[in-house]
């Protein structure tokens, strides 16, 4: 849960270039790629992604403008990623604006519950980093590179001159 907004400020930064990354990497092609046939696609997991930033906030109280999770995702992977980029830049502001360090503590209603402010901030970069670990693994499957995140990924070990990880 944070108590800073500062440090907020400082994971967003990271969480949300990590997520434009993959984002990138995504083909209009690859787009329809399920794991199942009634899974979610990686269009609509990168849609999702990219809707919930507003609609968590928004549900925290907060007022930001993003695209609706409901509605079909764009067949442009680059119309996904510019949605994520304009609503990820939106919250960071808006957040630093209407929340103080002291109103982290505070309680909303969320989901059917009662969350601290600290912890919408926390649960937001959680939710990301979690369908962006399931886009991941639907890049590999469409033969797309996949980003390292938290450290190299098989296709970026050779730009340290190192052979992949098994």
């Amino acid at each position: 849960m944070y108590r800073r907004i500062e440090d907020f400020q400082q994971d967003w930064a990271y969480e949300s270039e990590m997520t434009l990354k993959v984002l990138r990497n995504l083909t209009d092609a690859s787009l329809d790629q399920r794991v199942t046939p009634d899974g979610r696609s990686i269009g609509r997991l990168a849609w999702h992604v990219a809707a919930s930033v507003s609609e968590m906030l928004t549900h925290a109280g907060l007022s930001v403008d993003g695209p609706p999770d409901e509605t079909e995702h764009p067949t442009s992977a680059a119309a996904i990623a510019a949605a994520y980029e304009e609503v990820a830049g939106d919250a960071v502001e808006v957040v630093a604006r209407k929340w103080t360090d002291a109103t982290l503590d505070e309680e909303v209603p969320m989901y059917g519950e009662k969350w601290k402010r600290g912890k919408v901030l926390d649960v937001l970069i959680l939710h990301q980093a979690h369908h962006r670990a399931q886009l991941t693994v639907l890049m590999r499957q469409a033969g797309l590179a996949v980003p390292g995140i938290y450290g190299p990924s098989r296709e970026e070990w050779s730009a340290f001159g190192m052979p992949a990880m098994k």
